[in-house]
């Protein structure tokens, strides 16, 4: 192979009539608020800001039209923010689509062509 260290790696996004659903930073912070149970932290996590994580899913929830979090206030055992369980049925099937995808990128990426020349 001409490019042993070269892995492909595909961009996947889920879209509703044109609107962008979920995609790899959606994701990310999904995945971070379901793990530290705060919308302020799972952003710090995903590397962007507070408001920026807020607006993500409020795109996702207006594009769905159903909530993706529910939060309880703080009080004597603290706040939290957890996933609803059909956006953790969504992430679900957004990882197991990009796992899926991977690998057969990868196969593909193994498997021998013929070289490919320029104006092919």
């Amino acid at each position: 192979m001409l490019f042993p260290d070269l892995v492909p790696h595909a961009l996947v996004a889920l879209t509703k009539r044109g609107v962008p659903v979920i995609g790899e930073r959606e994701a990310r912070l999904l995945e971070a608020v379901d793990r530290v149970r705060s919308i302020k932290d799972a952003a710090s996590e995903a590397g962007i800001s507070y408001r920026t994580a807020w607006s993500m899913i409020q795109q996702m929830e207006e594009a769905l039209g159903r909530p993706m979090v529910v939060s309880r206030a703080g009080g004597p055992g603290g706040g939290a923010t957890t996933l609803t369980d059909e956006c953790r049925q969504l992430l679900g099937l957004y990882q197991n689509l990009r796992r899926r995808l991977e690998e057969n990128l990868g196969r593909l990426w193994q498997s021998p062509e013929p070289a490919m020349h320029a104006g092919d």
